[in-house]
């Protein structure tokens, strides 16, 4: 963290210098080409028009010799020559103004009194110098009126003194101009020379700064990155008691973080399974048993299976004592228990903090199964706030570590179904792809953000008790024949108008994802979020629509997502 803010700061100081750099040559540019370089130009020019005045004073004499004073001819001429004294006194005015705009705005120039004296002689030349000039100029112009020509010539004379003085003074000033105009650009262009030094010096010290970061970065993450292949390599070994050290607060370490919680989590419910599977009587509840005789016989027959599951288990009973572990498990089991049975469900077994029931003949009619196990999947979800209440209590903590919830998957079908076991135990119970398809249907909530997922055979025996809206079609794990998977919202006319606008809009997004219409079928998702923001399933297509964004499927897509996880 240190050598990353160290690179941020030597980029930010190479940034900074460059650009106080760059300000400062625009600074001087501006001044030079906007101020110093017109002022230049502007003197060059009365230069100019200074000679061009006096040009014009020979051809009026010229002329008063040649024609009578007051001639056209004459008048014209003098009028161009005070025209050119005019522009004379534009331009040097024009150069005095923006000199001494240079200084009062304090110009960055290297020697400001080398500015300073140039504006003192520029205002010198243009008040006595060409004072002087303009009264001598004054005086000789009602000699041509007279037409004195000896007094003429010496005017002109005189003129031409005061003429040369006026341009010496002028030259002189514009080439003290150009040499600070010179001395200027010299130590402009050492700036920028030091300051690309500079940048160049920091720039490597950068990359060397850099290198070393990338060689710790790597290191540091290969290293935590060997510890967790070696820790996977374990668990898929079944050694589950090393825990890995966390050594980054990264993404690194966040994941090492995860794979601790998952063996934690593996070897809380390996545990579970030893203790819970020998004290747990697996028989069947005295008296539900009708015919005896099914017992001993293996029969295939439509029955409903549940799995329930708990959400964040481990995260739940990280740090709780055995005592209290046992309390939790025991009042989370009696309290799901309760629907199961009380909609003629069937406990088959315990396994960890997971449940598996079944319905069906002959403990629960064949028209009903479906929809009491449905039910009783309601039933289960509003008993979670209470035992999320309870649970702190029973573990002795404040708060949960993590949002306690359950998993429920319901599949209804064709099952093998009698006693199972050794001569010394027996197990009644319910084998077969129904079975199977009712646990893939409980991981598959994890999936999909859900939490009760149910076959279509289940649908349709149910349907007129249960409000249900259709998920996916789905390959599970283990198998080649897509489902068709559907959740439940809820009993029957009971849904808000937040879940109705939430199914309507989700139907629609999977009709247009279907049809490979990816920008209905977002825009139908994004709707059902606004209907209800935490959906789950939603929330799934929305990112599944992303991959297919930058990776479509193949032509041969048929809309089916194959789970690769159980």
């Amino acid at each position: 963290m240190g050598i990353a803010v160290a690179l941020i700061v030597l980029m930010a100081v190479t940034a900074v210098l460059s650009m106080v750099s760059v300000m400062q040559v625009s600074a001087r540019l501006e001044e030079l080409t906007k101020s110093y370089i017109p002022a230049y130009g502007d003197l060059a020019r009365a230069n100019i028009r200074s000679v061009e005045r006096s040009l014009e004073l020979r051809r009026m004499v010229i002329e008063r010799i040649r024609s009578p004073f007051g001639s056209d001819r004459l008048t014209a001429i003098r009028s161009a020559f005070e025209a050119k004294g005019v522009e004379v006194e534009r331009e040097a005015q024009a150069a005095h103004e923006l000199i001494n705009g240079l200084i009062e705005k304090g110009a960055a120039f290297s020697d400001p009194t080398a500015l300073a004296r140039l504006d003192t002689r520029l205002e010198a030349a243009l008040n006595v110098s060409r004072r002087h000039l303009n009264s001598e100029i004054e005086r000789m112009l009602p000699l041509l009126e007279t037409g004195d020509t000896k007094a003429i010539d010496e005017g002109l004379a005189r003129v031409d003194v005061l003429r040369n003085e006026l341009n010496q003074s002028l030259d002189s000033i514009r080439a003290d101009m150009f040499a600070l105009l010179r001395t200027e650009a010299d130590r402009t262009r050492q700036k920028q020379a030091q300051v690309t030094i500079i940048a160049a010096v920091l720039t490597v010290l950068a990359a060397i700064m850099g290198l070393v970061f990338s060689m710790l970065v790597s290191a540091g993450v290969t290293r935590p990155v060997r510890k967790l292949l070696e820790g996977a390599r374990a668990v898929e070994a079944g050694h589950l008691g090393d825990k890995l050290v966390v050594t980054t607060q990264d993404e690194i370490g966040q994941l090492t973080t995860a794979f601790n919680s998952m063996v934690e989590q593996l070897r809380l419910k390996e545990r579970i399974r030893e203790t819970f599977g020998k004290y747990i009587d697996p028989r069947v509840v005295e008296g539900l048993i009708d015919r005896p005789a099914l017992a001993s016989e293996g029969q295939r027959r439509v029955m409903t299976v549940l799995f329930c599951d708990v959400k964040g288990f481990s995260s739940t009973s990280r740090g709780t004592t055995p005592q209290g572990l046992v309390k939790v498990m025991n009042r989370y089991l009696s309290a799901m228990s309760g629907p199961i049975r009380q909609h003629e469900g069937i406990i088959d077994k315990y396994i960890g903090d997971a449940i598996m029931a079944y319905w069906g003949p002959p403990f629960t009619a064949d028209a009903d199964q479906a929809r009491l196990a449905s039910i009783a999947a309601l039933d289960m979800l509003e008993l979670i706030p209470q035992l999320r209440a309870e649970l702190p209590e029973l573990l002795g903590v404040r708060n949960l570590p993590a949002p306690f919830d359950i998993r429920i998957g319901i599949a209804t079908g064709e099952v093998l179904v009698g006693s199972i076991g050794s001569e010394l135990m027996m197990s009644y119970t319910v084998m077969g792809d129904t079975v199977n398809l009712a646990s893939r249907l409980e991981g598959a909530n994890k999936a999909y953000g859900s939490r009760i997922l149910v076959s279509e055979a289940t649908v349709a025996s149910a349907a007129a008790d249960i409000e249900v809206r259709e998920i996916d079609r789905i390959v599970m794990v283990g198998q080649t024949e897509p489902q068709a998977v559907f959740e439940i919202m809820g009993r029957k006319s009971t849904l808000a108008a937040s879940q109705i606008a939430l199914r309507d809009h989700y139907s629609d997004g999977l009709a247009a994802y279907r049809a490979r219409r990816w920008d209905d079928a977002r825009r139908a998702f994004a709707a059902a979020l606004d209907s209800v923001p935490d959906d789950g399933p939603s929330l799934t297509f929305i990112k599944r629509l992303d991959g297919f964004t930058s990776t479509p499927p193949g032509d041969d897509w048929d809309g089916v997502w194959r789970l690769e996880q159980k």
